[in-house]
């Protein structure tokens, strides 16, 4: 059985008769792992591509479902129906001047935005795409995923701080309680979902929810977490700093928040790690609560294509619904927030893993 997306590629290379010679070449000087090196190198630099392309989607399509909800055309210049906008874009962020304020840490200024975007690909290498498209199986899955995202935290907060801006600083700040008040919940959530698979792999998570009840309801978490979807859907949303909870970067209070100061390609690595942990949390939603790639299959097509389908329409429709969201609900205030978070969805998380205990123990589920 294939685990992962590195055995794919060798059993792919292995069907077309490439793998076994090159192998032994690689032998014959004593340097096969360097064959194993590349095969890697080759993950990594497909995984990216398709997070840039799929980020350049997601900045079309957001504008679009925005021009949808306030009847509006969206971009319809630069390409068919806008295609193109995001190429732009990127033209447009590539061209524009690099400012460092005179009196910020130059150091820190600099290197904040790749802290804030390389966690979000990390996100990515125990995400199940599919059936076998997945970087890593690992057994911490989960775990890391959580750990790596608190990175980006700290290093807004070192982006508000070296800004030498209290706009800035506010935002970061601001940043750092929205992220402790709703890591809680949503950690607290997430283990209910663990409880049931018995796994902290996300591919374990996955396979525990495959088939269905009576031929006809799919086994997916939603309908035994319908209170732990609800609440890691809000704690998703809230740590992403997304409207209603965009605290960090609210424009009428605080300018641009934490990246008031950046311009250029510092403020397009923020931009781009914005869209990646959209993505990256949708993947996520739908691997602990929908039942990730699974879905009915299809005659002919192999397993690998219809499960990555089946993956990225239940993460699309997440994704259109954090957009449709931020277009229709308004900005609560930040004090709402963090009583949301600390007294009402932390004690619900609570309860609703003291229910998902007695279930598990009483053998119901």
């Amino acid at each position: 059985m294939i685990a992962n997306a590195y055995e794919l590629i060798v059993y792919i290379l292995t069907t077309i008769g490439i793998y076994e010679p090159t192998y032994a070449l690689f032998q014959s000087f004593g340097v096969e792992y360097l064959l194993r090196i590349i095969i890697v190198l080759v993950e990594i630099a497909v995984l990216f591509v398709f997070v840039l392309l799929t980020i350049m989607f997601l900045t079309w399509m957001e504008r679009k479902v925005v021009a949808m909800v306030q009847a509006r055309y969206g971009p319809m210049v630069t390409g068919p129906r806008g295609l193109l906008q995001p190429v732009m874009d990127g033209v447009k962020l590539i061209g524009k001047e690099d400012i460092i304020p005179e009196k910020a840490d130059r150091w820190i200024f600099t290197l904040a935005p790749f802290i804030v975007f390389v966690p979000a690909l990390l996100v990515f290498i125990p995400l199940p795409f599919g059936e076998s498209l997945i970087i890593s199986d690992l057994r911490v899955g989960l775990l890391y995923i959580i750990a790596i995202s608190a990175i980006s935290p700290v290093a807004i907060l070192l982006a508000g701080w070296a800004s030498n801006n209290k706009y800035a600083l506010l935002g970061a700040m601001r940043a750092v309680a929205q992220d402790i008040s709703y890591t809680i919940p949503l950690a607290l959530s997430a283990i209910a979902v663990v409880m049931f698979a018995g796994s902290l792999s996300t591919v374990d998570i996955v396979n525990a929810q495959s088939g269905t009840w009576f031929g006809v309801i799919p086994k997916w978490f939603i309908l035994l977490q319908p209170l732990g979807f609800i609440l890691f859907l809000i704690a998703s949303i809230a740590e992403m700093g997304r409207i209603p909870f965009d605290f960090q970067e609210s424009e009428q209070e605080l300018v641009a928040g934490f990246f008031t100061e950046y311009s250029g390609m510092k403020f397009a690595m923020f931009f781009l790690a914005e869209y990646a942990h959209l993505f990256a949390v949708s993947g996520i939603i739908v691997t602990l609560f929908l039942g990730g790639w699974n879905g009915p299959a299809l005659p002919f097509i192999p397993v690998q294509i219809t499960s990555l389908v089946y993956f990225l329409i239940k993460t699309y429709a997440v994704i259109f619904f954090a957009m449709w969201l931020r277009d229709t609900v308004p900005r609560v205030r930040i004090d709402q927030l963090l009583n949301l978070g600390w007294k009402i969805m932390i004690p619900l998380a609570l309860l609703n893993l003291l229910i998902t205990g007695f279930l598990v123990t009483a053998g119901v589920i």
